[in-house]
């Protein structure tokens, strides 16, 4: 069974990588179709796609994000860095007078913005070398999200019409995401902002624009301005860890009850909608999230990527390194070896649904199950070692 199973890895990998170029041609021909049907410009229509090219990159880059294969703790320990710190207090102090007013516009503070600007771009310093045209095309024809790039194809077209930007200005990451704060179209027209009053969103070289624009965003989703992201917390002995998951909500009255504190052995604050995350397992650090942490789940929903976001603002204000975590696993699965693990689940009869190669909830409530019938603690982790443990070599 085993030789089935990463038999089917290699064949589902292989297919996604590659590419037929009359199909291609003709996915092509029919896209344009529709985006002559949805009241596109027949000039923007041209000229987006005059020099598009299928970019095979694009596709390792989707099957590797770091989000998903890197363990928390040296996910977190690339991008919260001195440097980037050290950075951020430089910018906080250089744009003072517009970051107030945007705080005060909008209530979202001044560090958080901040924080996602240097890990989106390294404040403005790396918006992102790939063609739209290219990256979106390939994404919306390939397949693993199509629907939603897609969308975000046709949003970047009229974002062209609109004359926000050209077509050989529309450059941003891989995935399609543009200008300081790395937003994609469709988040460009929904909640982008003129704020410099030049006739444009211009989230590429004003700031006013990006930094606006972001707060508008976390603003609208649901941002609450006198509730902290996150803080660190302490478990106690027999801690039920399934409990600690994004999805399992109680007041912080409620999770004193069962033993918890903060770090630092303090009260909680009085606060609901409060859950606990485990990012690297139940020997890892411990978290308790609230609402906001929500709103930046929204902007990117990888747990640990929102982690970084809250970390970082907090070490804008004062020096506060997460503890504990030394004897968490510290390797984790590649794209390969998830898809193999979840394969294998469904097989034990732990629903994981189609396998993606991503641990989404549906997949961590699949090895919750799992581990309860092997008197685990029940995390819910994709560890290397539940890895082993279920994909060991069957005897002959």
């Amino acid at each position: 069974m085993l030789k089935i199973i990463i038999a089917l890895v290699s064949l589902f990998v292989g297919t996604a990588y590659g590419y037929d170029a009359d199909e291609l041609e003709d996915w092509l021909r029919e896209f344009k179709q529709e985006a002559k049907a949805a009241d596109i410009s027949a000039n923007t229509i041209k000229a987006m796609f005059k020099n598009t090219q299928y970019l095979p990159r694009v596709i390792v880059l989707d099957r590797g994000q770091p989000e998903f294969i890197t363990p928390f703790l040296s996910y977190i320990e690339k991008r919260v860095t001195p440097s980037k710190i050290e950075h951020g207090r430089a910018m906080l102090e250089q744009h003072d007078v517009l970051l107030a007013k945007v705080e005060s516009q909008y209530g979202v503070p001044k560090e958080v913005l901040v924080a996602f600007w240097g890990l989106e771009t390294g404040y403005g310093e790396n918006k992102g070398g790939f063609g739209l045209p290219s990256s979106l095309m390939t994404l919306a024809y390939e397949g693993r999200r199509a629907e939603f790039f897609r969308h975000q194809l046709l949003d970047a077209m009229r974002i062209v019409d609109a004359g926000h930007n050209d077509v050989a200005g529309m450059r941003g990451s891989w995935a399609g995401a543009m200008g300081h704060m790395q937003f994609m179209p469709s988040t460009l027209l929904k909640h982008g902002v003129d704020a410099d009053g030049d006739g444009r969103i211009n989230i590429w070289s004003s700031l006013p624009d990006a930094f606006s624009s972001a707060a508008n965003y976390l603003a609208k989703t649901g941002w609450r301005k006198t509730e902290p992201v996150m803080l660190q917390v302490k478990l106690p002995e027999l801690f039920d860890y399934s409990l600690a998951q994004l999805n399992n909500r109680k007041s912080t009255a409620e999770w004193t009850k069962l033993g918890v504190f903060d770090i630092d052995d303090n009260a909680l604050p009085s606060l609901g909608n409060a859950a606990i995350l485990l990012p690297q397992g139940w020997q890892g650090p411990a978290f308790m999230v609230f609402s906001n942490f929500d709103v930046i789940m929204d902007w990117n929903r990888s747990v640990k990527y929102a982690i970084s976001v809250a970390h970082l603002a907090d070490q804008f204000i004062a020096d506060k390194p997460i503890i504990a975590g030394d004897v968490a696993e510290d390797e984790a699965l590649s794209f390969n070896q998830m898809w193999a693990l979840q394969a294998r689940l469904n097989l034990l009869g732990f629903k994981c649904g189609i396998p993606d190669g991503f641990p989404g909830l549906q997949t961590q409530a699949a090895i919750r199950q799992y581990q309860a019938t092997k008197n685990l603690p029940q995390d819910g982790y994709a560890s290397y070692s539940l890895y082993q443990q279920l994909l060991k070599p069957e005897t002959p």
